[in-house]
């Protein structure tokens, strides 16, 4: 080999070398989520884009492990970025102190929990509070089994039950609003933190009722009807609707949905940079996959709050129904 051949040779390895460098560093950047399944639909339609606009040079991914699921990862510090579709509560709290993981909790807009059955059912357009308490609080357990058990006006005929899983947000949220007392409720229903399994499960089923998220229902119009809720006696039922959340009228079952970010994890420019995108870009994308996004003022305080690292919670470990996020961004957090 002569000097010229030499040197083209050296040159060639010295490019591939850099080049597999550069391949290994993006395969490296890598932004670690899990958690809610209700959470997932809006996280990835963001994850989906940021990955466009950095050219693959980082990767995102998103688990459904639930809520309660993925803050066991996200205190474990196996994650950078937990989805949750109610606030961290406290026994996870105190098992992110154990491990010294500090946190920032931001909202990224509002889901409807929707009671829906089969299309086939002819005479469930509306229920109430009380009776959704009736029909899933634990005493009903093995005793209310039939419809008419809940309203005499009802078929006599048996109740199946499809319900979040009690890893899941959902379940915490829909349990805390309807029963009232988180994670009461009865154990005796077909149970999953994966909607679709839900979904699936009621759209086959001429007695079923379950419970999930806005989306989850939109995105199977076809296979379920959606039940109107009356939040008290004398007040009009009302369907959940992007308009009827924004308007306060659809309670108690509207509710904010969170990301919460490993404050170290934005030591990596990845991270950083992933959730900059997701609150300049969340009003857009939020919408596009059938959720209520937060306003303009809302998703600028959130990152207001991301950029000063204001760490905690602005819920101190409680459920709280009804929040306005302008009040919770406007807290000073807890951890």
């Amino acid at each position: 080999m002569n000097a010229v051949q030499l040197k083209v040779a050296s040159s060639v390895f010295v490019v591939a070398a850099f080049a597999g460098a550069l391949s290994n560093a993006h395969a490296d950047a890598v932004v670690k989520i899990d958690g809610s399944s209700t959470v997932f639909p809006p996280t990835e339609a963001v994850a989906e884009d940021f990955q466009k606009s950095k050219k693959g040079a980082v990767k995102v991914t998103v688990g459904i492990s639930g809520t309660g699921g993925g803050f066991k990862k996200f205190c474990r510090g196996e994650t950078d970025v937990s989805n949750a579709s109610r606030p961290i509560l406290k026994k996870e709290m105190e098992e992110c102190a154990k491990a010294g993981i500090k946190y920032i909790e931001l909202p990224i807009g509002f889901d409807a929990l929707t009671v829906v059955v089969n299309p086939q059912n002819k005479f469930l357009n509306q229920v109430s509070v009380e009776e959704l308490k009736k029909i899933w609080e634990p005493a009903a357990q093995g005793k209310i089994t039939k419809w008419n058990q809940v309203n005499p006006a009802w078929p006599d005929a048996p109740i199946k039950l499809f319900g979040a899983g009690s890893d899941s947000g959902t379940f915490d949220y829909f349990t805390e609003a309807i029963v009232g007392k988180a994670k009461s409720s009865r154990g005796d229903y077909t149970a999953s933190e994966d909607d679709n399994v839900l979904v699936q499960g009621v759209s086959r089923d001429v007695n079923a009722i379950g419970y999930f998220g806005y989306a989850y229902y939109v995105e199977n119009e076809k296979k379920l009807k959606s039940v109107g809720i009356i939040e008290k006696a004398g007040k009009p039922a009302v369907q959940p609707s992007l308009n009827t959340v924004l308007d306060g009228s659809y309670q108690p079952l509207a509710r904010p949905i969170f990301i919460y970010v490993n404050a170290k994890s934005i030591e990596k420019p990845e991270v950083k940079d992933f959730v900059e995108y997701y609150l300049k870009n969340g009003k857009k994308l939020v919408a596009e996959v059938k959720y209520v996004p937060l306003s303009d003022a809302d998703y600028k305080h959130a990152l207001d709050n991301f950029t000063k690292k204001k760490t905690g919670t602005a819920f101190g470990g409680e459920a709280e129904v009804g929040v306005k996020v302008s009040e919770l961004l406007a807290r000073n957090p807890k951890e």
